[in-house]
């Protein structure tokens, strides 16, 4: 099974009006994350939709960088080719989803419905196997990437970047994945 992990530059977190900005994804087969069959764009915004101002502080891509980047229509067909391979992974879907969802229709595609592992939900499932292992002694997880990264005993990354935060994500799903003692799919949903 291959897991693809995606990660979204947005410009903004209104999925209804901000742009895309760029995508990153990185596989990973056979308990390993692949680096040398990585991919990332920028995405052209289209004209009706938003690049806000804490969204260029953040990632720094800025209204002229992207005006020259691929098209939706491009960047996802090489988005959904990845995906008929595998299955979707992602830090935070309820964030990144409608915004795949939105590309896809801007390119007048439809959404493949692939099936989502989200690292989210596997730091919830975490937490509860160790609260269930000692009552007392369960935090909460800590659901900020780079932060849940920390507290897992993984070296920082630089933030903000579709494709670092993509193999970010990968990183800490199998950390999350060994230590849930995830063997398939199944034991991941």
């Amino acid at each position: 099974m291959t897991y693809w992990s995606l990660d979204l530059e947005t410009g903004g977190l209104d999925p209804q009006r901000d742009a895309v900005l760029a995508v990153g994804m990185v596989p990973v087969r056979r308990g390993a994350v692949i680096l040398g069959d990585s991919y990332s764009s920028l995405v052209r915004p289209g004209a009706d939709e938003l690049i806000g101002a804490r969204s260029i502080h953040a990632h720094h891509l800025v209204p002229s960088e992207v005006a020259g980047a691929p098209p939706p229509d491009a960047v996802v067909t090489e988005v959904e080719g990845r995906l008929r391979e595998g299955v979707l992974l992602l830090h935070s879907g309820a964030v990144d989803l409608p915004f795949l969802r939105r590309l896809f229709r801007s390119a007048g595609r439809r959404w493949p419905s692939p099936p989502v592992v989200d690292t989210v939900d596997l730091l919830w499932s975490l937490q509860k196997r160790q609260r269930f292992l000692d009552p007392d002694g369960a935090a909460a997880p800590v659901l900020q990437l780079g932060q849940a990264r920390e507290r897992l005993g993984l070296p920082p990354h630089h933030a903000h970047d579709a494709l670092a935060d993509a193999v970010a994500t990968a990183e800490l799903f199998l950390v999350l994945a060994a230590r849930l003692g995830a063997r398939s799919l199944r034991d991941l949903r």
